[in-house]
């Protein structure tokens, strides 16, 4: 009898320590959700703390981007062509007009994700011409790839012999996200559990179960939307700069109706630079840290 007992209470202080473990893990444990519309940067994001709080990528992770970023070159420069009719831009050198023929051709012969030496002469030359730098600067007015620009500019490179992508290569590559990804790592002590969700309507249905247990939510949008022009521009006064995304922020900030009970942190950031991305994520996870202590009445 007393030895059943025994058994039993030991079994009862393991079953305690366990839910004690669990409830401990739990506690540490940060689920994010990222959102924002396609394309405003959330897998950026995801990709950065790979880089930032985990093992960064491998080299065989690095040559699996090539496909995707010959993809995303050529879909680019067949994007600026295109806009070049809609916006009524001649070709500099009317030459390229043929060479603008051979593209497409080439466009659709090709296996995706290739970049034969033929199209890759081709895209170098167009790239050159001053037509299609004119509807390049005009880029607002259509749809084009972020990193559009940092690719064509770097093609040369790209297509190298034994090309192997950089970290800054690979943030640049765009995918669409289709379904929920979900990236797990650890930070101060914290346990986090990131949630990237497909930004197009089409998606929305499939994530908002997501929304359950959430501990906060990351909002993201792209200045870019608002033809805001963030490269370095002799042109562009860094206070008026500075005023605009002041006037942007605010209002995001102004939309929180429950001030009294719900806070709303806002952050500029490049979600390309590392280093950037690495500052402000601290500021986020400090502030994380707080609302934890605050809840346990700590702080």
């Amino acid at each position: 009898m007393g030895a059943g007992a025994s058994a039993e209470e030991k079994h009862s202080r393991e079953l305690e320590k366990k839910l004690k473990e669990d409830a401990d893990k739990d506690a540490r444990t940060v689920k994010l959700l990222l959102l924002g519309a396609g394309e405003s940067g959330k897998s950026t994001i995801v990709k950065q703390m790979k880089i930032i709080h985990k093992d960064g990528y491998s080299l065989e992770e690095c040559l699996e981007f090539i496909t995707i970023i010959y993809s995303n070159t050529l879909q680019s420069i067949m994007a600026i062509v295109k806009a070049m009719n809609t916006l009524n831009i001649s070709f500099g050198d009317a030459a390229q007009q043929d060479n603008a023929r051979k593209l497409m051709h080439l466009a659709d012969t090709i296996e995706e994700g290739t970049m034969p030496k033929e199209l890759s002469d081709i895209i170098l030359q167009l790239w050159k011409d001053t037509g299609i730098q004119a509807c390049f600067d005009r880029a607002s007015e259509y749809q084009l790839n972020d990193s559009a620009g940092y690719y064509l500019n770097d093609l040369e490179r790209l297509v190298q012999p034994g090309y192997v992508p950089t970290e800054q290569d690979v943030l640049r590559s765009r995918v669409k996200t289709t379904g929920i990804i979900e990236t797990q790592f650890s930070f101060k002590d914290l346990n986090f559990r990131m949630f990237d969700v497909g930004g197009q309507r089409s998606e929305r249905k499939k994530w908002i179960h997501c929304f359950e247990g959430v501990t906060c939510i990351i909002f993201i949008a792209a200045l870019s939307a608002y033809d805001m022009v963030l490269v370095e521009d002799d042109e562009v006064d860094p206070i008026h700069t500075k005023m605009l995304v002041n006037y942007i922020k605010t209002q995001f900030l102004d939309l929180n109706m429950r001030r009294d009970i719900k806070e709303i942190y806002s952050h500029m950031t490049c979600a390309t630079d590392t280093e950037n991305v690495k500052f402000v994520f601290d500021a986020v996870t400090d502030i994380i840290i707080k609302e934890n202590l605050k809840d346990c009445g700590l702080f």
